[in-house]
């Protein structure tokens, strides 16, 4: 429900829309983005004496490019020897050179409107939606995924959005992964996106959500603050790195079970796979993550079947009215299954439910 009185990637503020998470529709961390990667050649020498083993894995190293955009360039026969031929991605080198052709990014001149993709509006005025996402729904096109995205819906609906976020992304001034559910927020014209999205840089978007994480989280309340970047061993993934971006998450247990430690988490920045990377980092990963979890998280308690991760509340102000709006989106039927499983579980076993700050 919502009404008017007052992340991330998931939660991603600003400053990370437009340079990170195209897809989300992988399980892993989605690779950059080609419209923001510069075109043309990388010339890229070979150690003489050393042994490429893969040279997906050298070229990916030395660019910065993600492994799985240079495989994909090279299947595209664009990564050439010293001598013009063709390389695969593991193709071994024994010094000499090797050539990275980067083309052009790829530019949706037309967007398809999808009317057979369900929108949920939770609130809706003159400047801004706010839609209810289903786990599983891509927030916005990008190169080679036009289709099936939530941009797709929105474009049925025979709106106009801001432009501001570029051709691909109308409306969108932040993002969820694909896996996580609940509320985001669309811009209907370029002022409501400026505005919504100044907001957002300044920190006064409050965005709450529930996760359940694997374990018992020990403190009732606390504040995770670390840094998160690109984990070095797999740029697939984010990781906590001392050279990384500022990231903080602040934290309340709701409720605890044997294994397991419902949260309410607020997002004071907004990094990529925060909540996800953060938690992680705490040895409390998400339930069913199947990028940062293992073992027993990524499998999760009985009868979860996707991650546990859900954009529960959204406060801010609306843009030209300046009316405080608060949003809230009920976990969806298929999580709360999931806790009712524990808490009968916890009744079964002769435990009391267990709150956290209350």
């Amino acid at each position: 429900m919502a009404d008017e009185a007052g992340l991330p990637p998931d939660e991603l503020e600003v400053d990370d829309l437009l340079d990170d998470e195209p897809l989300d529709d992988d399980p892993g961390l989605p690779p950059e983005p080609a419209p923001s990667i510069e075109p043309g050649p990388r010339v890229i020498g070979v150690p003489e004496g050393e042994i490429i083993r893969r040279v997906d894995r050298f070229v990916a190293d030395r660019t910065g490019l993600s492994r799985s955009y240079v495989q994909k360039l090279i299947s595209e026969g664009l990564l050439t020897d010293q001598d013009g031929r063709r390389l695969r991605a593991n193709s071994e080198l024994r010094g000499g050179s090797v050539t990275l052709e980067v083309p052009p990014a790829e530019i949706p001149y037309h967007l398809e409107p999808d009317p057979t993709i369900p929108i949920d509006v939770v609130y809706e005025d003159d400047d801004i939606l706010i839609v209810n996402k289903p786990s599983g729904l891509v927030v916005h096109p990008a190169p080679g995924h036009w289709r099936g995205t939530l941009v797709n819906a929105l474009l049925a609906r025979g709106d106009h959005y801001g432009g501001i976020a570029g051709v691909a992304r109308p409306g969108i001034v932040h993002r969820l992964d694909r896996d996580t559910s609940g509320l985001l927020v669309v811009a209907r014209n370029d002022a409501a996106q400026a505005g919504v999205m100044a907001q957002l840089k300044a920190r006064r978007v409050r965005k709450t959500y529930l996760a359940l994480a694997q374990g018992s989280v020990g403190a009732s309340v606390g504040r995770i603050e670390a840094p998160i970047g690109r984990d070095p061993k797999d740029r697939k993934r984010m990781a906590v790195v001392a050279d990384g971006r500022r990231a903080v998450t602040g934290y309340r247990v709701r409720e605890r079970f044997a294994g397991w430690t419902l949260l309410e988490l607020d997002l004071v920045t907004g990094r990529t796979h925060q909540i996800r990377v953060h938690l992680a980092a705490l040895g409390h990963p998400v339930a069913g993550d199947p990028v940062y979890g293992t073992g027993t998280s990524r499998r999760g308690p009985d009868g979860l079947e996707r991650m546990f991760l859900h954009a529960w509340k959204l406060e801010l102000v609306s843009p030209t009215s300046a009316r405080l709006v608060r949003a809230e989106a009920p976990l969806p039927p298929e999580l709360e299954s999931v806790l009712q499983l524990l808490r009968a579980g916890e009744a079964s076993a002769g435990r009391r439910p267990q709150g956290g700050a209350g």
